[in-house]
């Protein structure tokens, strides 16, 4: 029997990930093209449907050997209807029906979801959440995102807005703004902008020496990469940060395991790679905060899949259907 594949699409307001997955959740292809956002996006799906047909002709392969397509996209969808609400990053017109119009573009069947809900997806079939039926996902990385399954299947919510973690107040009063419009989200303390930006407003009241001051000086900034770099060569001021960010996240990931008690809490994005130096204090708070029976049974496990989880997960849906 000849084997088939599905194309996972992982799109993103810079770069849309792609590629050919088997119906194992392996990934025989993949490639990456630039997200063309202008002219409010008119040329976004077009370039996905040019660009699957190139890399069918490039391997030789007719569309036949396609069973779908997968696309997970920034924003809260409709997934009855396929449409994504708004998409701010792509300068899409709201209530955008992709699965419609892309289907057209390729005669093939499409299924869409958000694109942290995808990454969940991934985690769960391919990586760090493999055998886990309940599963919360986590990502840290320019914002903080979300997914949420119960039963192997997503949790969407009556507006597709489910898994919205880092849009979870951690901070009543006196909170950063966000760019959700809301002030003290997780998302402003626990993402790689909230990290960088509470390492350099600590950095201008701390009277100590800090390795970050040097790296301040030299580069004018500094990034999360730099605060967990500096806790791991036992600088007290990123400790006292890298702390303070596992604190908010420990409280959240406990207080979301009270609720759904998962199997499992996979922490992914580009924070996630400081490992065990986030993992280990991340722990340590979610057993202090979590009820009892919720500390012992649901384990935190860092993402395996990296920029994976995305086009694996959207794959995920054209498979479980």
């Amino acid at each position: 029997m000849t084997e088939k594949w599905i194309a996972g699409i992982d799109l993103g307001g810079t770069t849309t990930k792609l590629a050919f997955i088997n119906e194992n959740g392996d990934i025989v292809h993949k490639w990456e093209i630039d997200t063309d956002n202008s002219e409010k996006g008119k040329n976004i799906l077009k370039n996905i449907s040019d660009s699957i047909d190139q890399k069918l002709e490039r391997l030789n392969k007719e569309k036949e050997i396609l069973l779908g397509i997968g696309i997970g996209v920034p924003g809260a969808v409709d997934l009855k209807k396929g449409i994504i609400y708004e998409a701010v990053n792509l300068g899409w017109e709201d209530n955008l029906p992709v699965v419609q119009a892309l289907g057209e573009l390729t005669g093939l069947p499409v299924a869409i979801d958000n694109d942290a809900n995808c990454a969940a997806l991934g985690e769960m079939w391919k990586g760090a959440g493999q055998g886990a039926k309940d599963l919360l996902c986590v990502t840290l990385g320019t914002g903080v995102g979300g997914g949420v399954i119960v039963n192997k299947q997503i949790v969407h919510g009556v507006k597709g807005a489910a898994g919205e973690i880092g849009h979870i107040t951690v901070i009543p009063e006196n909170g950063s703004p966000c760019n959700c419009g809301k002030t003290g989200c997780l998302e402003t303390v626990a993402s790689a902008t909230g990290i960088s930006r509470i390492a350099t407003e600590n950095l201008h009241t701390y009277k100590n020496d800090s390795r970050m001051k040097d790296i301040f000086a030299k580069q004018g900034r500094l990034s999360a990469k730099d605060v967990f770099d500096c806790a791991n060569e036992n600088d007290q001021l990123a400790k006292k940060i890298v702390d303070q960010v596992a604190f908010y996240l420990g409280l959240t990931l406990a207080n979301i395991g009270n609720s759904l008690n998962p199997e499992k809490i996979v922490i992914g994005g580009g924070v996630s790679k400081a490992g065990d130096t986030l993992l280990a204090p991340i722990s340590s708070y979610f057993r202090k905060f979590a009820f009892s029976t919720v500390a012992q049974s649901t384990s935190l496990h860092l993402a395996t899949l990296g920029n994976d989880a995305g086009v694996i997960g959207a794959a995920w849906l054209i498979k479980s259907k």
